[in-house]
């Protein structure tokens, strides 16, 4: 995978060490709390620069290096779950990153452009949830004092407070940027 012709450190979606998938390979991405999954690996889909933070595979599941999890556990023990993942041909300890937390706060006045699902959609499921958030923003007073959770109708979404956001920068090589949700959108 390249973007702008730059190789782009690529991981595939974590399997068991084991063998075989996990029967739901989108629980990473849910917003709840997981039994301990086992030992986990994944492989190296496409080799670039080696960053400390991924979202792997299409279900686009955390993972992040030995310093960031150590990130996390000091500064939101309460709101992730840290699981141990083999990635292929590290040497580095790497981890999933479980957000436990899927808050209902978005201040929908606010955000830019929203899409819904639709109740006569191919995943009827997802009828009342968004599809499409353009400038997402959240009302700040509703998320529960959490450092790091998912949004309950929107859980693609990964969201950290502003100390969380801080002490990942600190690390570097992330990987990742940040957009800021808490404010007014621009609509110039």
């Amino acid at each position: 995978m390249n973007i702008a012709d730059v190789p782009q450190w690529y991981i595939t979606t974590p399997v068991p060490a084991s063998g075989g998938t996990f029967d739901e390979p989108w629980m990473f991405g849910e917003g709840q709390s997981l039994p301990d999954p086992g030992p986990s690996k994944a492989r190296v889909r496409s080799p670039g620069q080696k960053r400390t933070m991924v979202f792997a595979g299409v279900e686009r599941t955390p993972i992040v290096s030995e310093a960031l999890a150590n990130v996390l556990k000091t500064l939101a023990p309460d709101d992730v779950q840290l699981f141990p993942v083999e990635v292929e041909g590290e040497r580095d300890l790497y981890f999933i990153v479980n957000v436990i937390k899927a808050l209902d706060c978005i201040d929908e006045a606010k955000c830019r452009e929203i899409q819904h699902y639709a109740e006569d959609e191919p995943f009827p499921e997802y009828a009342g949830q968004f599809r499409w958030i353009n400038g997402l923003r959240i009302d700040p007073s509703k998320t529960e004092g959490a450092h790091v959770f998912r949004l309950k109708k929107f859980k693609i979404a990964f969201i950290v407070s502003e100390d969380i956001k801080n002490a990942l920068e600190r690390v570097g090589n992330l990987g990742v940027s940040f957009e800021r949700v808490t404010e007014a959108p621009d609509l110039h």
